[in-house]
């Protein structure tokens, strides 16, 4: 079965830090784009981050920047996410994704992928 399974949500204080996991089964990750995309309640999907098969390429939403960084670990068959200095506003559920294509290209945030995890949750509040 082919499967993508996000891992690392909960419960954190603003200003603290969390990094989500984005966990391959039953295919390797070598050949895809891996996407994060978020949706809190109310809200529209949102694209996060991407990042190309061989990690040179990567991409963040422009109010990212400097506080999520993406990285894989082909080895492992994994792609992190790392959010830093988080908001209550950076409350969503999470979502890994995954593409067949080399590389994310500038319309990421739009593109179809082949296969999608079940999403964690991560909430930030005092």
């Amino acid at each position: 079965q082919l499967q993508l399974v996000e891992s690392g949500g909960g419960l954190v204080q603003p200003g603290g830090s969390l990094r989500l996991s984005c966990a391959a089964s039953g295919f390797t990750l070598d050949y895809y784009v891996i996407a994060w995309f978020r949706q809190a309640p109310g809200k529209e999907r949102e694209g996060v981050s991407c990042i190309s098969r061989s990690s040179r390429g990567t991409y963040y939403a422009d109010s990212l920047k400097g506080r999520f960084t993406i990285s894989r670990d082909n080895a492992k068959n994994t792609v992190y996410l790392q959010m830093n200095s988080l908001k209550p506003e950076d409350t969503a559920i999470y979502y890994c994704a995954a593409d067949a294509r080399p590389s994310c290209g500038s319309t990421w945030m739009g593109a179809s992928y082949d296969y999608w995890g079940q999403g964690t949750q991560v909430t930030v509040s005092s």
